[in-house]
Order: C-alpha cells, then structure tokens, then sequence
C-alpha cells in the first residue's frame, strides 16, 4: 500500500464542445485518484479565458453556478497531490497568465529536472514568480520568446525544460497537447461522442463523458486544436521512450488502458509471474485493497490457491489531524483497514501488496492479521523492491527513508514480523507488461535515470 507514494497529478483538455468545463469537471471526477490536495480548470469562450482552481477534491472545488461561470467550447483541467508544506492556492493549477499575445493557461503533469536552474536564469533576467510550481517557468519561457506564433513560443519553451511532461496549453482560440520525449507520464486522445476532442491523463476519463478512444499522444508529439479541423500534429522531439513503469504498479487506475495496455490486465500478469517465481504454501491468497486486488487474482489463479477477501477497505477515512503519534498511526490503519476474522482466523495466508515503501504499513498490517488470528503471513509484492527516489512527477521519500534501500529482504521480513516475504524481480515485472523493446522507466527499482 503506497501511502507514502503519490502521483502528482492529472491532466485534461476539452476542445470543440459546447458543455466543454462540464465534460472536464466529468473527467477530473474519474481522474482524482492522481491527485486530491486541489484542483482547477480554466475555459476559453474565444474572448477571454476564466479559471476556478481551490484546494480540495473536484467535487467541493467545483458546483453547478461555479460551472456555468466556465463558458466556453474549450477547457482544461488538473487535479493535483501536493506534499506537505506546498499546499497553497498559488500552487494550484491551471497556471493562468496574460502576455503580450493575449492570454493562456496551462496545466502540466510530470517534474522538469532542470527547474531550478530555469527559474534562476528568469529571475536574473526580471521575472517574477508567484508560486514554487516548476510549471510556472514554461509562462515564463514562453512570454519572453522572441517567436511572434504561440505554437512556435511553445516550441521554443519545451526544447529549454528537461524533465517529464504530459501538459495542455490553452489560448483563446487554440488548445495544445504534448508528452515529453520519453513518454513518461500518460497522455490519450479520445473523440467525443457529439462533437469534440479530449486529451486525459487516463482513458477512465473517456468512459464517463462518452468518449472513443483513439491514440495515445506520442513520446516527443505536439497536438494543436483548432476549431473545425482534425488535430494537427508535430514531432518536436525525435520520441525514445521510456514510459513510467509504476502507472501499472499502482498508480492507474485498473480501468484504464495506459501507453495502449490494460492496466487491469498487466496487474495480474504480475501476480501470475508473482506465483511462478514465489510460490508458498497457504490456505489463501488475500489483497491489500484496493491496490493488491487484480494481482492477486493473478496469483491466485496461477497457484490454484483460493482468493478471499480477508481485509476490508473503508473508502471513506481521509486525512486524520489528530497528532501523529504512534497510537493515532496504528489507529488510522485500523480505521481505514480491517480484518475479516472468520475468514482468516487459524490459516495460512498469503497477502498480495503493490509495493512496501517505509514499511510501516505493511508491519501494521501484519500485525492486525495475525491479532486476528492468521496463523502464518507471508507477505508477496507485486513488483521489484522500491530503493531510489523518482524525479518524473512521482512523490517519493528521501532514498533514506525507503526501506528497501538500507535493508535486506529478510531484514525487511525481520521487520514487518512477517513469516516470509518476497518481490518480484525486475525481468518479471516486464514480462508481465509485454515489454520487447526495453521502453520503460524503471529507475525507482534500479537507480538508472533517463535524465
């Protein structure tokens, strides 16, 4: 269970539909999982653009006379995770600008590893920044090119950022979608079912507002949206990708098919090579929910040891205010985890999880089920052990506080109490998302960066 693990956000464009802000409210709703500290969307009614953005989820951001203040057939919009500390409205997105042609917003998922030096060079140069969002420096960027066409100052702007992005431009009368040159978060193109296009972080977001998908937007590909015409496209980079393997781990949702995969389906194929390459004796095989579900249905079929749902998820426990101390950290876990005693009670129990990051978690989770009366927990994780930090859009502690980073298996198995543990390995995590062509990120699990 990946408390401690967060993608940072999600993205969606709107373009050529006369309820386009309700489509993106729509879509975000199928989108929060990515991120739930704020969120925001910006319309274009081909005059001006208008902008809500607040900290919160999409449903308390945003309501009905909120809505129709977003007039427009264009729109993009962004749910955002934010760590502690970095809360603050001005870090919501879309980041909204006026400039000499006119105005823009612009919402971004990803991290630009090169931000920092951006901003110090802008800064020098006069810039005046109103947030810490590295997204802030493309505004920058793009209101100090010297190109006098808003797609050629785009252009100009992302061949300065290194990094990863998947980000939608909005100007008054033009969208613009694009990934980075490794692909490394998501992007989908779909067709609205009477009129228009999206572009989505996910494709769970078509299903909901009734759209087809098409394609995925190319590692290195530049989508422009103008009115009455098909999207126009534009290689700016020569595409070498490198798609964040940890969208199928965790992140995705299980209904959504990311870089052109289901990602229900590649989770299970984890379980199922989980079960070839760690078999253990048991009475059952059990998830983490909501996370561990699909893979262990994998195991549970490559195994034949029956699948039960022997802990259950309260879906409704947030953040907790109350002074994290031990208690209150032990508490929370029983508040929004709980274990089914009769179904596990004197077994031996096999439980699926998607990845341990401090271990914590996981030793209040073995803890709770052998209080419960589990004979023998042996914990199976669904991919690689998780020993270095990501710098492309993913929240991770400091490589000194990933477990895996300072102990060894046994000496994690050590920790969280339980009676045996095992990951997956790199070569199986691959085969379980078809990978040939070696186009995946996996330097959470290596220390091997792209940039």
């Amino acid at each position: 269970m990946l408390e401690n693990m967060n993608e940072k956000c999600a993205v969606v464009g709107i373009f050529g539909h006369t309820e386009a802000s309700k489509l993106a409210y729509f879509s975000l709703h199928s989108l929060q999982h990515r991120g739930q500290e704020a969120a925001g969307i910006s319309s274009s009614d081909g005059v001006k653009l208008h902008t809500i953005k607040d900290r919160g989820l999409v449903m308390s951001v945003f309501n009905e006379e909120k809505l129709k203040t977003l007039s427009g057939t264009s729109a993009i919009g962004h749910t955002r995770y934010s760590t502690a500390g970095d809360d603050s409205i001005l870090d919501a997105q879309p980041v909204f600008a006026r400039y000499d042609l006119g105005e823009m917003a612009i919402v971004h998922n990803g991290n630009l590893t090169n931000a920092q030096e951006i901003r110090e060079a802008l800064i020098k140069k006069g810039a005046i920044f109103q947030t810490f969002m590295d997204t802030e420096n493309l505004i920058h960027l793009i209101a100090k090119s010297e190109k006098e066409k808003l797609i050629d100052r785009i252009i100009d702007a992302v061949n300065k950022i290194e990094g990863a992005f998947s980000l939608v431009f909005l100007s008054r009368t033009k969208m613009f979608a694009m990934r980075d040159r490794h692909g490394f978060r998501p992007l989908s193109l779909g067709r609205i079912a009477n009129g228009g296009y999206v572009v989505a972080s996910e494709t769970c977001a078509f299903d909901l507002i009734g759209a087809t998908f098409i394609r995925d937007v190319e590692p290195g590909e530049l989508l422009i949206f103008e009115e009455d015409k098909a999207p126009i496209s534009i290689k700016v980079f020569e595409p070498t990708p490198k798609k964040c393997i940890f969208e199928y781990v965790y992140f995705a949702r299980p209904d959504s098919k990311v870089f052109g995969q289901s990602v229900y389906q590649m989770r299970k194929n984890m379980g199922i090579e989980l079960a070839k390459i760690q078999p253990v004796e048991a009475d059952m095989v059990i998830p983490v929910p909501d996370g561990g579900v699909p893979a262990a249905i994998g195991y549970s079929q490559a195994s034949g040891i029956p699948y039960e749902m022997g802990i259950m998820r309260n879906h409704y426990i947030g953040r907790t205010f109350i002074e994290p101390t031990q208690e209150m950290r032990d508490l929370k876990v029983k508040m929004k985890l709980s274990p089914m005693t009769d179904t596990i009670k004197g077994k031996k129990i096999i439980v699926i999880d998607d990845s341990i990051v401090r271990g914590t978690t996981s030793r209040r989770i073995v803890k709770m089920l052998k209080e419960a009366g589990a004979s023998e927990v042996h914990m199976r994780i669904s991919s690689p052990p998780t020993t270095d930090p990501c710098f492309y859009g993913v929240d991770t502690p400091d490589k000194e506080k990933l477990i895996a980073a300072n102990m060894t298996i046994q000496e994690i198995c050590d920790f969280i109490e339980a009676d045996s543990l095992a990951y997956l390995d790199s070569a199986a995590l691959l085969r379980s998302v078809n990978n040939t062509s070696n186009d995946y990120c996996t330097a959470c699990f290596t220390g091997e960066y792209i940039v």
